[in-house]
């Protein structure tokens, strides 16, 4: 792609160049300069990790020793027996995973004739003209008009959102229904006031700060038409602003496998374990069954602020209530384009992680539903496992860089290589080619810049703030 990008730059040059005195507009200059950094970061990584492919062939009687010493203690050996089983546990997780990946097929889409009523909900806080980008697109829909409630809520915005909203509905008249909440009382609120306003069988939820394509809201919908024991629907979530900077350019891809291949699994087995914020479809009747528990839950002896989609996941799969993902319904949707707003979004989102696995543990392990539960159980297991190690591993790492500073980092680069080539083929075969290597400098930036999420998340698991919002 970065090729393609330098041909077409140099058709534009040629198409307008008419003197001797060429000015390059600034537009270009900006394009070129992003393309250097691009390309930069790109080969740093592979000389990163090429590099600590051939550290590690020097210094293999380095390795050799470190290994034969650990396995002489006892210590060493217990490790040792603990990491090769998690090794084991994870590999097998992920066969497991493949395998129901490649049994994974999206639900097509109804006629109109069987689609249901439809309440979309767009909660809005400082969005400014966003708001108004996504209202359009979600009434752009190919869904029957008559079976369609938009409705809008600006949550006490101190920017121009409202003002966005009102152009909105000036355009698209009773289309939307756009309503003001006096102060800002969180996204929770804002969603309780749609759900309570709602008419529709199906309430689909929508950032807004995101853009569907025209056929999302009816494979959204569908599954809930074609299977009755579907209480809720994940959407299929791409990044929106991935041209604009380096980090939004790693969440596309990192974005495709955690949805396109993670939840594919997690839906072959009933229970996708989060619906995002930016695209989500809940049966109404299983959101009235709990929306007085989830309006009112609290985390610690404090009301819940964060983490609205997993609390009204976790509700309606204890109901008993399968949660489904559809591929095929795509929202694009904005990603934090620096490094701050990048970890305050993973603190959340961990926060979030934490409270929920509590949670869940409450009613997992019970017969929650009819038929099989076990793989739901093992995706639970699954996330305790990396609460449970978390601390652990910080702490191995570090005494591991204190002891072994060459090895360490020439074994992690080299791991991360052997452990990324998974979602850059993976992205490569369902998407774009030159995109995919992307996935090698977001395992970097993860392993060295993010590491200390889930430590500081479980540590600060009680403390409440959406963080990103200004």
């Amino acid at each position: 792609m970065l090729s393609l990008e330098k041909n077409e730059t140099s058709a534009i040059f040629s198409d307008n160049i008419k003197t001797t005195n060429i000015s390059i507009p600034k537009s270009l200059k900006k394009l070129n300069k992003a393309n250097t950094v691009n390309l930069l970061v790109l080969a740093g990584s592979f000389l990163l990790m090429i590099g600590a492919a051939f550290l590690v062939f020097l210094l293999k009687p380095d390795f050799e020793l470190l290994h034969s010493n650990r396995m002489s203690s006892v210590l060493g050996f217990t490790l040792m027996i603990i990491a090769t089983a998690l090794f084991i546990f994870k590999g097998g997780f992920f066969l497991f995973n493949a395998f129901l990946y490649f049994k994974y097929r999206s639900i097509k889409s109804v006629s109109d004739k069987q689609l249901p009523t439809t309440t979309v909900i767009v909660p809005a806080y400082n969005e400014g003209r966003l708001v108004y980008d996504t209202l359009l697109s979600i009434a752009a829909s190919d869904f029957p008009e008559g079976k369609l409630q938009l409705l809008a809520i600006d949550d006490g915005s101190k920017d121009d959102t409202w003002q966005w909203m009102l152009k909105a509905k000036e355009e698209l008249g009773n289309r939307v229904s756009v309503y003001q909440q006096s102060k800002n009382m969180g996204k929770r609120h804002a969603l309780y006031r749609g759900f309570k306003m709602g008419t529709g069988e199906v309430f689909v939820t929508i950032d807004s700060d995101s853009i569907v394509k025209p056929d999302t809201l009816r494979n959204m919908v569908s599954p809930f038409v074609v299977n009755e024991k579907c209480g809720a629907v994940a959407g299929n979530v791409r990044v929106l602003n991935n041209k604009k900077a380096i980090i939004p350019k790693m969440l596309n891809v990192s974005f495709v496998l955690s949805f396109e291949f993670m939840r594919s699994a997690e839906s072959m087995l009933g229970s996708v374990l989060c619906t995002p914020g930016a695209l989500s479809a809940y049966r109404s009747k299983a959101v009235f069954a709990c929306l007085e528990e989830w309006i009112n839950q609290t985390f610690m002896g404090q009301p819940s602020d964060i983490g609205e989609d997993r609390a009204m996941t976790n509700m309606i799969l204890k109901q008993g209530y399968e949660v489904r993902f559809q591929r095929n319904a795509y929202v694009f949707t904005n990603v934090p384009e620096k490094y701050k707003g990048l970890y305050k979004m993973f603190i959340r989102w961990g926060r979030s992680n934490v409270r929920e696995n509590i949670m869940m543990a409450k009613f997992v392990f019970k017969d929650f539903r009819e038929g099989s539960k076990a793989g739901t159980r093992l995706l639970f297991v699954n996330q305790w496992l990396k609460l449970i190690m978390a601390y652990p591993l910080i702490v191995a790492m570090f005494i591991f860089i204190a002891m072994h500073p060459v090895l360490f980092l020439s074994s992690i680069f080299l791991g991360i290589l052997i452990y990324s080539s998974f979602p850059v083929l993976f992205y490569a075969k369902r998407h774009n080619v030159s995109e995919s290597f992307w996935a090698y400098s977001y395992s970097i930036l993860y392993t060295f810049g993010l590491f200390w999420i889930t430590p500081y998340a479980i540590a600060t698991a009680s403390r409440r703030g959406w963080l990103t919002r200004g």
